[in-house]
């Protein structure tokens, strides 16, 4: 957690130093209002792309990468030395599944970076992990106990491993939709010739490739969370001789595959695009959120394997 809060401080300091250089550059070619706004929205689309890799590497943002890697690999040995106390995968219980699932969210964010450079993300999948990870450690932390009867199977190891992979991806696509969000309101101002400010969103992609990139990290980690849905159904089949039986838990995970099924249906059939695809996306990771937090702690099933 140490090492997360000091890599999103670099991160921080990169945005702040790169947002003073943006905005200085729009400044300086600024002979009047419509100059300023076509060097600002110049500074936007070419300071930065996702793409292209064509934003410059400075030292804090390289130290901040850095030190995200040196963060995950402590994260790594925590939970394979959990998962190595426990004589077992750590998976049993709420404490377990959220060390994994936010290791997952960084290992991806991590990967991402061989094929399209999301480092701008990094502030907010360093400060995601610190802010899980901080929950996690206050208030689902349980000593290591036997597995329950129920859960020892090898379908906990498929059902788990494909979830936490979900939220990984899940993860990304909703940051990139709140920066998107952030991005359109930006954009907007420029287009209607009013300068927005000295902001850290001029060195970030325009929002429509946000959206784009949101949209198909979406789609990978839909495909994952229906492995997780048809796993746990064969699971429950195993386990109490039933596919579905409107416990709670699976309910909310079918509420959650609905909700990305629409927001992909949305976006490819029916135009869904900009604001209300964002806002849709943001929506289902809620759901996400909700279902791992209030419906594992607040209510009674046969999921209840909380350990609190």
């Amino acid at each position: 957690m140490a090492v997360y809060a000091i890599a999103f401080v670099f991160y921080a300091v990169d945005f702040a130093n790169a947002s003073a250089e943006a905005n200085a550059a729009a400044l300086d070619q600024e002979p009047d209002a419509t100059t300023a706004v076509t060097a600002a929205a110049s500074v936007v689309s070419t300071s930065s792309n996702a793409k292209t890799g064509l934003r410059r590497r400075s030292a804090p943002l390289r130290i901040g990468f850095s030190l995200t890697v040196l963060a995950f690999l402590l994260h790594l040995t925590a939970t394979v030395l959990r998962g190595v106390g426990a004589g077992r995968l750590p998976y049993g219980n709420m404490y377990e599944f959220a060390l994994t699932a936010t290791l997952s969210i960084v290992l991806i964010f991590l990967i991402v970076q061989f094929f399209t450079d999301l480092r701008f993300l990094g502030a907010l999948v360093t400060g995601m992990a610190l802010l899980f990870l901080g929950v996690t450690r206050t208030n689902f932390y349980v000593p290591i106990v036997p597995l329950q009867a129920a859960l020892d199977s090898y379908w906990l190891v498929i059902h788990i491993s494909v979830a936490v992979l979900s939220v990984g991806f899940l993860t990304l696509s909703f940051g990139l939709s709140v920066l998107q969000l952030m991005q359109q309101k930006r954009e907007r101002l420029l287009d209607g010739g009013t300068k927005p400010g000295r902001s850290f969103l001029a060195v970030v992609p325009k929002a429509v490739r946000m959206e784009d990139l949101a949209y198909r990290l979406a789609i990978i980690g839909f495909i994952f969370w229906s492995f997780t849905l048809v796993a746990g159904a064969i699971w429950a089949e195993r386990a109490w001789t039933r596919y579905w039986g409107w416990d709670v838990k699976e309910v909310w995970t079918f509420i959650i595959w609905v909700l990305y099924a629409g927001y992909i249906h949305a976006r490819a059939t029916r135009g869904w695009r900009g604001t209300r695809s964002a806002w849709l996306n943001i929506t289902a990771y809620g759901t996400v959120i909700f279902n791992f937090v209030i419906v594992n702690v607040y209510f009674s099933g046969l999921h209840s394997y909380s350990g609190l």
